[in-house]
C-alpha cells in the first residue's frame, strides 16, 4: 500500500505523456477523398480517368502520405444538383476529408453550403461561376479558372475586332447567368455591351434553339457570344448552320466549352469540326513542359487499351492535379496531426427533424487545418504552377485563342490578365504587363464562318421586312431643312439631302422608313425627338438636330454637318458707300498733321543731304521736285533717292517707324469702315443683351429657350416665342416698346436664311455657343460611326458645299457675315501725337546740329578767305546782308568743294 502512491503518479505521467503523443503518431492506412462528377459527361469522362491516374500516381509515390493510401470514393452526380446533394451526404457518410468537385457551378453552389458546415473541404476543377466567392463558402477552393478571368479575355477580344454590340446565348442556370453578368461588366469597361440577351433551357432540345436563333434574326448585332454546356452534338451551331447564320455578316464566339467538348472527341468523331467552321473559342491556356507532353503519350496508351474512350481535354488535366493538390495537403496535415477524426455536432441535431437523421451527420475536426494547409501549397503541376490566391482561387494561367477552320483547330494567339492578346504564350513574356492598350494587341488572321480572313462587319442595320425607323421634324417654319411634302407623303429638305448622300458613301445598303414627328402646324420639340431615340420609339432620327449636351447623354450623334452655335439677330442699319470713304478713317485734324509733315519732311531731308547728295542737286525745279517725291514715296517705300548724311538717315528711320504706324492704323480703320455695319440699337453681344430688361426671342422648339433659362438664368417672362421668320420680322421692327423684342437668339443657320432677303438686320456678335447638328442614333449603333464617316467624306469631296448651294443659294448665298460691332470710330491725333512729337524732336535737333555745324564751318571759311586777301582793300564793317548771303552760298555749295578751299580743316570737319 506504500508503493501505490509512487507508482500511480507514474502511470499517470506515462498516459498523460506517453498516450497522447502515440495517437498523434498513427497514421491512418486510408484517407478518403470523395468525387462527385457527372460521370457521363464530356468533362465526366475525361475527369474520372485522369483522377483515377492521379490516385495510382499518388498511392505509387512513396514521398508522398508516408504508406497511407488515397481511395477516391466516386459518385455520379447526374448533372442534377438533386443528385449531386443526395450524392454528397453519401460521400460524407463515408467520412471522407475532402471532396473533389463538383462539375457543375448550380451543384457547387449548393453542397457548398453542407461542407461548410461539416468543414469538409471542397475542390472544384470544373466549377468556374464567378460568384462562388470565398466569402460565402470559405471551404470551396477552385484549381480552374473562375469565368471571370474568361469574360475578360473575350471583351478584349471583342474589342481587338471593333464590335460594340453583341449577342449573348446562354444556359439559364447559376453558371450561365453569372458568367454572361461577368461578360456584361467586362463589355462595359470598354464602353461596348450585351444587346440581347438570349437564355436557354437547361435542358434545352432543338426546338428551343431554333425559336431562340429566330428571335434574334431581327435584331442589328451579327457578333454572337455562346456560353453554354458541353455539347458533342454542336447542336446550336448545326442548327444556326440550318437557318443560314453562319454566313459572312456573322460571327460566332464561344467560351471554353467548344474547345473542352472538340479535345474530348475521338478523331472519328472530329468530322463534326465542319459544323464550326469559322468559330473563335477560349481554351485555358497551360503552359507546354515535359511532364504534360508524357502524360499526353499516357493517355493515348489508356485510350488503345480501352481505359478511357475519351480524349484528354484541359479539365481532365485540372483533375488530375486538384488529386495531387488534395494528397499534398492531406500529406502536410497527417504529419503535423497525426490522424483523421469526426465527430458528432450537436448543431446539426434538431429535435423537430429527427427523422431525417441529420445528427447522424459528423463533422471532420481537421477540416480547418486540412483547409490551412491547402491554402498554402505551392508547387508545379501538369497545368503549370499551383497555388491560390487570397479569394481561394488559382490565378489565371490565360486562355488560348483558337479558330476552327475547316478540319482543323488553329491557335490564333493568346490571352493573359497581364499581357491581354498576343501571339506569344503568356509565360515567355518577360516583364510585368500590368496595363496594356489596344495598340498592343495582336493575333494571327482567322478564318471566319465565310471563309474569309477579313475581319466580318458584325452587324446589319436592318432587313426589308423590318427596315430602320427614321423620326423626320414635320417643321412649320425654315422647311428649306426638312419638310413633309403633304400631295407625295415625301420628306425633302436639306438635311434629308445630307442624309441620302451619306447613305451613298455607306458600303452596304440602309433599308429604312422615314416616320414625321410633329403635326405640321408648329415646330416640334426637338428633345422629345431625341428622347424617342433612346427609348426605341425610333432607330434614328435626321433633321436640323443640335447636339447638346443633355442628349448626348441619351443617344449617340453623327459627325456634325452644320455649324449650329447661338447668334443675336438685331436691326441694323447699312453704311452707304461713297467716294471719299478714303477719307473717313482720319479725322481732318490728322490729315492736316499729317500733310503737314510729309513737307516738313521733305524740307529736312532736303536740307540735310543737299551738301553731300547729288540726287538732292541740280536746278531748282528739280529740286523741288526731287523734294517732294522723296517724301511722299516714302509711304510705298519706292525711294529712288538714298540719304547718305548721318543725320539724314536719324531722320529717315524715325519717320519711317512713323509711317509704319500710321498706315497700319489707317489700313485696319479703312477695313472696318467698309466692312461693318453700325448698329441701331445698344445690343453689342449677349452681355449686353442679357443685363438689359429688354424681351429675347426665340424660335419655338429650338434648344436656345433651354439655353438661356438654365444656362445664363434669364428670367422667363423675358422670353417671347417665335414660330416664324414673319413672325421674327415683325417682332424686330416693332422692338421691345411697342411689344415686340430688342433681339432674337437662335441657331447660325436658321438666322443666315432669315437674313437673305432681309437687310435690315443682322447678326451681333460672334456665336456664343459651339455646336452643330447631327443625326441621332441609338446608343451604341454602329451606323453612327459609318455615317460620320460618310459626312466627312462629303465634306472633303465638295458634295456636302453643293448641296448646301442647292437649298440656300437659289436667291443668292448667305454672304458671311462677320462680328458685328459698333462703327469704329475716326482716328484722331491724339493717337499718334507722341510719335509725331518725337519726329519733329529728332528732325530739329538734326537740324540744329547741321546748322551749328554749318557755322563752324562758315567761320573757318571766312578766316581762310580772309589770310589769302589781307592785301586787298576791304571794309571793315561789313554789311550782316551780305554775310547771311555769303553764308547761304557756303551752305549750298557742295560739300568736296569747300573742303578744297579749306583743306587743314577738313579733319577736324570730318570728324563733326
Amino acid at each position: 500500500m506504500k508503493r501505490l502512491p509512487a507508482v500511480l503518479p507514474l502511470f499517470l505521467a506515462l498516459c498523460l505523456v506517453g498516450g497522447p503523443r502515440r495517437v498523434r503518431c498513427e497514421r491512418p492506412a486510408v484517407v478518403r477523398v470523395g468525387a462527385i462528377f457527372t460521370h457521363d459527361s464530356v468533362i465526366g469522362r475525361s475527369a474520372k480517368a485522369a483522377m483515377e491516374a492521379a490516385v495510382a500516381d499518388v498511392n505509387a509515390d512513396r514521398s508522398i502520405l508516408n504508406g497511407t493510401k488515397l481511395r477516391l470514393i466516386k459518385e455520379d452526380a447526374n448533372c442534377s444538383v438533386f443528385m449531386g446533394t443526395v450524392e454528397t451526404f453519401k460521400v460524407i457518410g463515408e467520412e471522407v476529408v475532402a471532396i473533389i468537385g463538383p462539375q457543375s457551378s448550380a451543384i457547387a453552389h449548393m453542397i457548398s453550403e453542407i461542407v461548410n458546415s461539416l468543414q469538409v473541404p471542397l475542390v472544384s476543377y470544373s466549377a468556374t461561376d464567378p460568384t462562388l466567392s470565398a466569402q460565402q463558402f470559405p471551404y470551396f477552393i477552385r484549381t480552374a479558372q473562375s469565368d471571370s478571368y474568361q469574360m475578360a479575355a473575350m471583351a478584349d477580344l471583342v474589342d481587338y475586332y471593333g464590335w460594340k454590340d453583341v449577342i449573348a446565348i446562354y444556359i439559364d442556370d447559376d453558371f450561365g447567368r453569372n458568367g454572361i453578368y461577368a461578360l456584361g461588366n467586362e463589355l462595359e469597361k470598354k464602353t461596348m455591351k450585351i444587346s440581347y440577351r438570349l437564355p436557354l433551357p437547361v435542358e434545352y432540345d432543338s426546338r428551343d434553339i431554333t425559336d431562340t436563333l429566330n428571335k434574334s434574326k431581327i435584331f442589328g448585332p451579327r457578333v454572337y457570344i455562346v456560353h453554354a454546356n458541353l455539347d458533342p452534338a454542336f447542336r446550336i451551331f448545326t442548327i444556326a448552320r440550318e437557318l443560314q447564320m453562319m454566313g459572312s455578316d456573322y460571327v460566332w464566339l464561344a467560351t471554353d466549352w467548344v474547345s473542352a467538348t472538340l479535345d474530348s472527341l475521338s478523331p472519328k468523331y472530329q468530322t463534326s469540326m465542319e459544323i464550326l467552321k469559322g468559330v473563335v473559342a477560349l481554351r485555358p491556356h497551360t503552359p507546354d513542359s515535359v511532364r504534360k507532353t508524357a502524360f499526353r503519350a499516357r493517355w493515348r496508351d489508356m485510350q488503345t487499351k480501352g481505359l478511357t474512350k475519351s480524349g484528354l481535354n484541359t479539365y481532365g488535366l485540372f483533375a488530375y492535379d486538384t488529386v495531387w493538390v488534395v494528397a499534398r495537403a492531406i500529406d502536410r496535415y497527417l504529419n503535423e496531426n497525426g490522424n483523421v477524426t469526426f465527430t458528432f455536432s450537436n448543431t446539426l441535431y434538431d429535435e423537430k427533424a429527427e427523422g431525417m437523421r441529420l445528427g447522424q451527420l459528423k463533422v471532420f475536426e481537421g477540416g480547418s487545418l486540412l483547409l490551412k494547409k491547402l491554402l498554402q501549397l505551392n508547387f508545379t503541376g501538369l497545368t503549370g504552377q499551383i497555388y491560390f490566391s487570397p479569394d481561394r482561387n488559382v490565378p489565371s494561367g490565360g486562355y488560348d485563342v483558337i479558330n476552327i477552320d475547316q478540319r482543323e483547330i488553329r491557335s490564333v494567339g493568346f490571352w493573359s490578365n497581364k499581357t491581354g492578346l498576343s501571339v506569344v504564350p503568356p509565360e515567355n513574356i518577360e516583364g510585368d504587363h500590368r496595363s496594356y492598350t489596344l495598340e498592343d494587341q495582336k493575333l494571327r488572321n482567322v478564318t471566319w464562318p465565310s471563309g474569309k480572313t477579313e475581319i466580318p462587319r458584325g452587324w446589319v442595320v436592318a432587313d426589308s421586312g423590318n427596315p430602320l425607323r427614321i423620326g423626320v421634324p414635320n417643321r412649320f417654319s425654315f422647311t428649306e431643312f426638312v419638310m413633309e411634302n403633304h400631295s407625295s407623303h415625301k420628306f425633302q429638305g436639306y438635311c434629308v439631302d445630307v442624309f441620302n448622300e451619306a447613305r451613298n458613301f455607306v458600303p452596304y445598303d440602309i433599308p429604312h422608313r422615314f416616320e414625321a414627328y410633329g403635326d405640321g402646324n408648329s415646330n416640334p420639340s426637338y428633345d422629345g425627338l431625341v428622347k424617342m431615340v433612346a427609348n426605341n420609339d425610333f432607330d434614328a432620327a435626321i433633321g436640323d438636330i443640335a447636339i447638346v449636351t443633355n442628349r448626348t447623354k441619351v443617344v449617340d450623334f453623327s459627325q456634325p454637318f452644320a455649324s449650329s452655335g447661338l447668334v443675336i439677330v438685331a436691326p441694323v442699319n447699312n453704311s452707304k458707300s461713297s467716294a471719299w470713304v478714303f477719307l473717313q478713317p482720319f479725322s481732318a485734324e490728322l490729315w492736316v498733321v499729317t500733310a503737314a509733315s510729309f513737307v516738313i519732311i521733305a524740307i529736312v531731308i532736303w536740307i540735310l543731304e543737299h551738301r553731300v547728295n547729288n540726287d538732292f542737286r541740280g536746278p531748282p525745279k528739280r529740286q523741288l521736285a526731287t523734294m517732294f517725291l522723296f517724301s511722299f514715296s516714302t509711304v510705298f517705300k519706292k525711294n529712288q533717292e538714298d540719304t547718305v548724311s548721318p543725320l539724314g538717315r536719324m531722320v529717315m528711320v524715325v519717320w519711317l517707324f512713323l509711317l509704319m504706324v500710321v498706315t497700319s492704323s489707317y489700313t485696319a480703320s479703312l477695313s472696318s469702315i467698309l466692312t461693318v455695319r453700325q448698329l441701331s440699337s445698344p445690343i453689342t453681344g449677349i452681355d449686353s443683351l442679357i443685363a438689359s430688361n429688354w424681351p429675347i426671342g426665340y424660335q419655338v422648339g429650338s434648344f436656345a429657350h433651354s439655353y438661356l433659362l438654365e444656362s445664363l438664368y434669364v428670367s422667363p417672362s423675358r422670353l417671347i416665342p417665335l414660330g416664324s421668320p414673319e413672325e421674327y420680322e415683325k417682332a424686330l421692327q416693332l422692338g421691345p416698346s411697342n411689344g415686340g423684342v430688342a433681339a432674337i437668339v437662335d441657331e447660325q443657320p436658321y438666322v443666315e436664311l432669315f437674313l437673305l432677303k432681309r437687310t435690315q438686320f443682322g447678326i451681333i456678335g460672334q456665336a456664343f455657343t459651339s455646336g452643330g447638328w447631327g443625326f441621332a442614333f441609338q446608343r451604341g449603333s454602329p451606323l453612327a460611326v459609318d455615317i460620320s464617316t460618310a459626312i466627312l467624306k462629303l465634306s472633303e469631296s465638295g458634295k456636302l458645299q453643293e448641296i448646301q448651294e442647292k437649298w440656300f443659294c437659289k436667291m443668292g448665298c448667305a454672304s458671311e457675315r462677320g462680328e458685328q460691332d459698333l462703327k469704329p470710330e475716326q482716328l484722331h491725333l491724339i493717337s499718334f501725337w507722341g510719335l509725331y512729337l518725337l519726329c519733329g524732336v529728332v528732325s530739329v535737333t538734326a537740324l540744329l546740329a547741321f546748322l551749328i555745324r554749318m557755322i563752324f564751318l562758315f567761320g573757318r571759311f571766312k578766316k581762310q578767305q580772309m589770310a589769302t586777301t589781307t592785301s586787298l582793300s576791304m571794309s571793315s564793317n561789313m554789311q550782316c546782308s551780305d554775310t547771311l548771303y555769303k553764308f547761304l552760298d557756303f551752305v549750298d555749295q557742295k560739300e568736296e568743294a569747300t573742303k578744297k578751299i579749306t583743306p587743314q580743316s577738313s579733319t577736324r570737319e570730318d570728324s563733326l
